[in-house]
């Protein structure tokens, strides 16, 4: 007969918009075992498998903190409510933890009064964007008045009442279920009686908790103050952002994340509400795994007008699964874009010719270890759907080219990550002498400010003298006199350092190396903080109308690093919003 050996969660923490997804091993009557699902369209021998959800509701409801969610709340803070900052966000589990927060959660304060000040309740639209979720602070026992559920009681135990919600194997808390235990059933039916066959398998969970969600990060203007998150016509916004890979997420390497954040149920939900949340016409996402582009990011993305463009690494060094590999996805807005071309490439392939053209036979399997990284490019050639207003440009198209890439990570591999950059510029350079277009050249480079590959991007040149090019082993990088291009080529993020005045500039500022006119940081980890990831555009067809806030090292490492609940990946996320500059004829 068949019967349930076992059922457990793959985490026990439940969050909010994140579907619980049960493990059910079962034995069939032939006493092979398996996880298939037996529904009663298909019984097995007249019996099926029938699942419920319930939520035991008990009579107080609990509150979460919102710094530490698997906590339970003791305090709020009152300067919240009053500012109707999302009431999530007021609660704090112990005086410690509101104290310790205080500097940033002060900044919650101060943009609800700068937003009623100037914009009404705008502010509120923000934070809704992003996931609803010294002052007076008030104790709330840790409890909360109870909110109105349906009158329909599934069953009752004690002082709890257990109400069904869901029937299906998988269920997605929401937001009636905070602070609430929930309970998964799975009994084996008989299909004719409709009767439970033996006893039923169950499993509780911890108290469901929101999901956590950063402060919303503003646009800042770099031309007259005005920040905004939506697009004008007649410009558009990019965003570049590394979204970290699940396979490279691991305990191992983010052991201060807490596990329930770590895991990919939960991260993609935040990702994709932060991604959606920014409204860019243009997405550049890297580390991309094939599985996830194809059954999340391109369905889920074109719920909300995006077309999406993927291209996976090479697979001649990885030796893992082929669904799993991963890669860069270009997606853009259909209302504002149309597809023109797509361009790929594979560092493989030009490792190949390298070798062929340069490398004699005895060095070839050695170079080619060195070369062969499965590193690849995506390049998109967009034509824009909206005016370009105060250019007399009446009829013609106005295209723009969008590089999307993810150079090799190994430090030690300068020369393999100068070639990479070299190459996908060269390959652009064609594209350029072949229309006139505005260039965008967006990714995780690997490299940061002052390295070779940023100087080449940078300046269109490296300094012969730099002490990058003297790891060389393969000499493919001389005479350092071909390491040049001819792109006009401006990081959209120096802008800050170039242009003041507007609100919220001299934070942003501090936030940029004065040296280097970079951000100070894109990645930020346990070992590592340091700027790899660029937005590059053609100054000489575009300007950069304003940039998205970079973030506070001090606000991030109240969490150790990056990932962390608020932010699901290693990296930060760029946005830039640009103007086509009037074309000029050559």
């Amino acid at each position: 007969m068949l019967s349930v050996l076992r059922v457990h969660l793959p985490s026990d923490i439940p969050i909010v918009g994140c579907e619980l997804s049960p493990y059910v091993l079962i034995r069939h009557p032939d006493k092979t075992v398996s996880t298939e699902d037996v529904p009663e369209s298909s019984p097995i021998d007249n019996h099926f498998l029938r699942y419920k959800w319930y939520r035991i509701q008990s009579d107080k409801k609990v509150a979460i903190c919102s710094v530490h969610p698997s906590e339970q709340a003791t305090l709020q803070c009152l300067g919240c409510v009053k500012a109707k900052i999302p009431v999530t966000k007021s609660y704090h589990c112990t005086p410690k933890c509101f104290s310790d927060a205080w500097q940033h959660h002060r900044v919650l304060h101060e943009r609800a009064a700068t937003a009623v000040n100037e914009n009404g309740n705008e502010e509120e639209d923000i934070y809704g964007r992003f996931n609803n979720t010294t002052s007076g602070v008030n104790s709330t026992n840790g409890t909360l008045p109870l909110p109105l559920y349906p009158a329909t009681i599934t069953q009752r135990n004690g002082g709890e009442t257990w109400f069904e919600v869901g029937r299906s194997k998988t269920y997605t808390p929401t937001a009636d279920d905070i602070g609430h235990v929930l309970k998964f059933e799975c009994v084996v039916i008989d299909s004719e009686t409709k009767s439970p066959v033996g006893h039923g398998n169950t499993i509780l969970t911890s108290r469901v908790i929101p999901a956590p969600s950063p402060s919303p990060r503003r646009l800042i203007s770099v031309i007259d103050g005005t920040g905004h998150l939506d697009s004008s016509s007649g410009t558009f916004t990019v965003l570049s952002y590394n979204i970290l890979c699940d396979s490279y997420a691991t305990s191992d390497v983010y052991g201060y994340c807490p596990s329930w954040a770590l895991s990919w149920p939960y991260r993609r939900q935040n990702l994709l509400r932060e991604i959606v949340g920014y409204l860019a016409d243009i997405v550049c996402l890297q580390e991309v795994q094939s599985d996830h582009f194809e059954e999340f990011f391109a369905p889920e993305l074109d719920k909300h007008g995006y077309q999406a463009l993927f291209k996976k690494k090479t697979s001649e060094v990885y030796n893992g699964s082929i669904q799993t590999i991963d890669g860069c996805a270009t997606f853009f807005r259909r209302d504002r874009f149309s597809h023109v071309k797509k361009y790929e490439v594979e560092f493989n392939k030009a490792a190949q010719s390298l070798t062929d053209a340069l490398v004699p036979n005895a060095q070839k399997k050695t170079a080619l270890n060195r070369l062969v990284k499965d590193n690849i490019a995506l390049i998109v050639v967009l034509e824009a759907k909206f005016s370009n207003q105060g250019v007399d440009n009446l009829g013609k198209r106005q295209l723009v080219c969008v590089a999307n890439t993810h150079v090799n990570v190994q430090h030690d591999l300068k020369d393999v990550k100068l070639w990479q950059v070299h190459t996908l510029l060269k390959g652009l350079e064609k594209i350029a002498a072949s229309a006139d277009i505005p260039m965008l050249v967006c990714g995780d480079f690997n490299s940061v400010p002052g390295s070779a590959p940023h100087a080449l991007l940078a300046i269109g040149k490296v300094d012969p003298m730099h002490q990058d090019l003297a790891v060389d082993p393969l000499g493919i990088l001389r005479p350092a006199t071909k390491l040049t291009h001819t792109l006009p080529l401006v990081s959209a993020y120096s802008s800050f350092a170039r242009i003041g005045g507007s609100l919220g500039y001299e934070q942003q500022k501090r936030r940029v190396d004065p040296n280097t006119n970079e951000p100070l940081f894109t990645n930020c980890t346990r070992d590592f903080i340091g700027t790899l990831d660029y937005i590059f555009y053609s100054a000489d067809s575009l300007s950069v109308e304003s940039l998205l806030e970079l973030l506070d090292e001090d606000s991030l490492r109240k969490d150790t690093a990056l990932p962390s609940p608020e932010w699901s990946s290693d990296h930060i996320a760029l946005l830039a919003e640009f103007r086509c500059k009037p074309r000029t004829r050559r």
